[in-house]
C-alpha cells in the first residue's frame, strides 16, 4: 500500500505572497501577460515558461510550443499525476480599457490578457510543483506541463505530446473554478446538417423546399431527448445555432444548410451522439470534428477521494478545456473565476493566486494510492 503523509505536503500551506517561490511565479506571470500569445503564436511565452524552469535546475522537454518537465526525483513503477495548464489566450475583445498586454496591478488584482484564463492556475501550479520539487519521498511522479492552443483545442497542444508523457493515473487541470473542482465537463460536437430538396420557381410551386425540410428536422431535434441525464451535467444539450438557405426571392432552394451545436454529457460518447440524432432526421448531419468527448471521474479515484476529504465544492462544468482531449481520469481546478474569462479588462488576484497554490498543495497531500492505481511508466 502506498500512502502520503498528508501533513508533511500541509505545512507548506502556511506559504504567504512573501515567499519566494510565490513571488517569483507571480513575476512570471507578469512576464506572461506582456508577450503576445495568441493561439498558434505561442513561442516567446513557451521560451519563458522554458527560461523560467531552466532557472529552477530542471531538465526541459519541449515539442513545438508545449514546455513540460519530471519531477527530478522520478521513481520507476509509480502512478504518474499530470499537473497541466495552458499559456495560450484569445485575441482581446475591443473594449479593454487597458493595455491588454501590459501587467498591471491595482491593488491585489492583477489585469492584464490571460491573467484569469488560464495564466493564474498555470502559474498557481507551476509554484505548487516547485515546493514538491526537492521531496524525495512522494508515492507518485510528477509531471508539471505547460501547453499551447487550449483555446481552438488544437492538434498541436496537450493532444500532441499526450503520446511523450507516458501512462497517467490521473491529471489535474489548471483553469479558473474558483478553486471549486470540475469533476465532469460536457463534450462538444459542432455538426453540419445540409437538408436537400429540388429547385423550381416559386410563382408556380415547383420543387421541393430545402428550407421546410430542415426546419421539419430542426423541430424534430429540438424535441428529441436524450434519456440518460447526468446528476452533474444535466441532458445532452442540442441548440441550432446558424442556418442558410436560397440565392434569390422567386427561387425555391434545393439546399439548406444549418449547424448544431451539441453539448454531450458524460454518458454518452460523441459517436452515439451523432448516431442518435441522425436516425431523427432526413437531412444529412455531418461532425466537423468527434475529439472533444464529454469526461467525468469516478467517486473511487484518488483524486476524487481527495477532492471529497478534503470537502471541496465540487460541480459539473458546462465549459471545454483541455479535459477533453484527455483519455484517463482528471478534475479541473484553479484560482480565478470562470466568468472573467475572455471579456475585457480581465484579471486575477494575488490572495486567489495564493490560495490555488495551497489548494494544489492540499489535493496532492491527500492522495492515496494502492497497487491497482500503480502505472507502469
Amino acid at each position: 500500500m502506498l500512502t502520503f503523509v498528508k501533513k508533511e505536503i500541509l505545512e507548506l500551506n502556511v506559504i504567504t505572497p512573501q515567499h519566494p517561490i510565490c513571488r517569483q511565479v507571480v513575476q512570471l506571470l507578469e512576464q506572461l501577460i506582456g508577450t503576445q500569445s495568441y493561439s498558434r503564436e505561442e513561442k516567446e511565452t513557451a521560451d519563458l515558461i522554458a527560461a523560467f524552469f531552466t532557472d529552477h535546475g530542471l531538465k526541459v522537454n519541449r515539442d513545438k510550443n508545449n514546455v513540460w518537465v519530471k519531477h527530478p526525483h522520478w521513481r520507476a513503477g509509480l502512478p504518474v499525476i499530470l499537473l497541466n495548464s495552458h499559456h495560450d489566450t484569445v485575441k482581446p475583445a475591443a473594449s479593454w480599457q487597458r493595455d491588454p498586454l501590459i501587467a498591471n496591478w491595482e491593488g491585489d488584482q492583477l489585469f492584464g490578457l490571460g491573467s484569469n484564463d488560464a495564466g493564474g492556475p498555470l502559474v498557481s501550479l507551476i509554484a505548487a510543483f516547485l515546493f514538491l520539487k526537492d521531496r524525495q519521498d512522494l508515492p507518485f511522479n510528477l509531471i508539471m506541463a505547460a501547453t499551447a492552443e487550449e483555446e481552438i483545442s488544437g492538434a498541436g497542444g496537450i493532444a500532441h505530446i499526450l503520446p511523450q508523457l507516458g501512462p497517467l493515473a490521473g491529471g489535474i487541470v489548471g483553469e479558473p473554478t474558483l478553486c471549486e473542482v470540475a469533476i465532469a465537463e460536457r463534450g462538444l460536437i459542432v455538426i453540419d446538417g445540409e437538408a436537400q430538396g429540388i429547385s423550381g420557381h416559386a410563382a408556380r410551386e415547383e420543387g421541393v423546399n430545402a428550407l421546410y425540410l430542415a426546419l421539419e428536422d430542426i423541430t424534430r431535434l429540438r424535441e428529441y431527448a436524450f434519456p440518460k441525464v447526468s446528476s452533474m451535467l444535466g441532458e445532452v444539450k442540442v441548440s441550432v445555432t446558424q442556418i442558410s438557405a436560397g440565392s434569390q426571392h422567386n427561387v425555391v432552394p434545393d439546399r439548406c444548410q444549418f449547424v448544431l451545436d451539441v453539448r454531450v454529457n458524460e454518458h454518452y460518447t460523441n459517436e452515439e451522439v451523432v448516431a442518435a440524432l441522425q436516425k431523427e432526421c432526413e437531412s444529412v448531419l455531418t461532425p466537423r470534428s468527434l475529439r472533444l468527448q464529454s469526461s467525468g471521474i469516478a467517486a473511487d479515484h484518488p483524486l476524487a477521494k481527495a477532492v471529497a476529504a478534503l470537502g471541496l465544492p465540487t460541480y459539473g462544468s458546462p465549459t471545454l478545456s483541455d479535459q477533453a482531449l484527455m483519455p484517463f481520469p482528471t478534475i479541473k481546478l484553479g484560482p480565478g473565476d470562470s466568468a472573467r474569462s475572455h471579456t475585457a479588462d480581465e484579471f486575477i488576484r494575488r490572495t486567489e493566486i495564493i490560495a490555488g497554490i495551497n489548494t494544489y498543495l492540499s489535493v496532492l497531500g491527500q492522495l492515496k494510492f494502492d497497487e491497482s492505481w500503480i502505472t507502469k511508466a
